[in-house]
């Protein structure tokens, strides 16, 4: 895993690991992303995160600092559209914590790394050690992770970004969904987002009715987990999640067909937690055909490979509905 391959998270095995709590979702492809982080970020090698705007790959980055043996040491970000190498270097050769002088151990993030025209890439490219040559000073000491809104590869191929760079830094890859291929998560990050905003405010977290969340399930999230939040956020400060979800309704995704929603009146509210609950049944159910698919519907060795006990295995496919016709005789 620690050799420049890209992982996809949705196929990737799960481990027997403290688990990251940082990163929010309850579906499958999240849940294998908060074990690959937990796995790789005691290590050092460079991560290259990969995901739409507003998918959250800063917060991820932050995640893996904090899980690290660097954790101690600062994580400064360094955005590649306007900051300049001196500035970056400044930093790196400031002052240590302890107060001797010396270049800092911690996590630097080049946020869109792609932007760096190829002067730049060669400068930084000059600044990180490669594994065959002995590290010296004249090389950045921090744990480095990059990340891109483009597929980096597609820019290799045009000519746009350094071959050399890129598999410096994509000592792992890890690509982040979209919120719209993980809509199961919606509830459960608007449940989030709400009880944040209400404690910073001192409310109370607001109920959100059931064509509320029709809609947000609906929606299309150009914006991703950064636009749920901003949602969020106006409900929590308005009261009133009607006003808000108006300007959604009004611009519907030209993909969805139009819907009309009722109003408070006509709706009986369910909670967030039921619905995240719902989510998660949903999610685990998901996990567990598609393990039970791959062992060709092999009880045992499903159970095995989602480390969970035989006896828990058939206590899920009962309660999930799962426990009669292919399964039947198949360990």
């Amino acid at each position: 895993m620690l050799n420049g391959e890209s992982i996809s998270v949705a196929e990737t095995p799960l481990a027997d690991l403290s688990v990251s709590t940082m990163i929010p979702g309850v579906c499958a492809s999240i849940s294998v992303l908060q074990h690959v982080v937990a796995e790789i970020a005691p290590t050092s090698v460079p991560i290259l995160i990969l995901g739409e705007s507003g998918t959250g790959k800063e917060v991820i980055a932050s995640e893996i600092h904090r899980l690290s043996d660097r954790r101690k040491g600062p994580f400064v970000k360094f955005n590649c559209s306007n900051m300049s190498f001196d500035w970056l270097l400044r930093t790196e050769m400031q002052p240590a914590a302890n107060g001797n002088h010396g270049r800092h151990d911690g996590t630097l993030l080049f946020d869109e790394v792609s932007q760096l025209d190829l002067e730049k890439q060669t400068r930084l490219l000059n600044l990180l050690p490669d594994g065959e040559r002995a590290v010296s000073s004249s090389y950045l000491a921090s744990r480095i992770i990059s990340t891109s809104t483009v597929d980096l590869s597609e820019r290799m191929r045009d000519g746009s970004f350094s071959e050399k760079l890129f598999y410096r830094l994509n000592g792992i890859c890890l690509r982040i969904p979209s919120l719209r291929q993980r809509k199961e998560d919606i509830p459960h990050l608007l449940a989030a987002f709400l009880a944040k905003y209400a404690n910073l405010l001192g409310r109370q977290p607001p109920r959100i009715k059931s064509s509320t969340l029709d809609l947000l399930v609906q929606h299309s999230w150009p914006g991703n987990v950064r636009e749920l939040e901003n949602v969020a956020r106006k409900i929590v400060i308005l009261g009133d999640d009607d006003l808000v979800v108006s300007d959604l309704a009004a611009n519907p995704d030209p993909k969805v067909p139009a819907r009309r929603f009722p109003g408070a009146t006509h709706v009986n509210p369910r909670t967030l937690k039921e619905a995240s609950r719902e989510a998660s049944r949903k999610a685990e159910r998901q996990l567990i055909l598609e393990s039970l698919e791959r062992t060709h519907w092999n009880r045992k060795q499903s159970a095995r490979e989602l480390q969970i006990s035989y006896k828990a295995m058939l206590y899920k496919l009962k309660q999930l509905g799962l426990d009669e016709g292919r399964t039947a005789g198949k360990d």
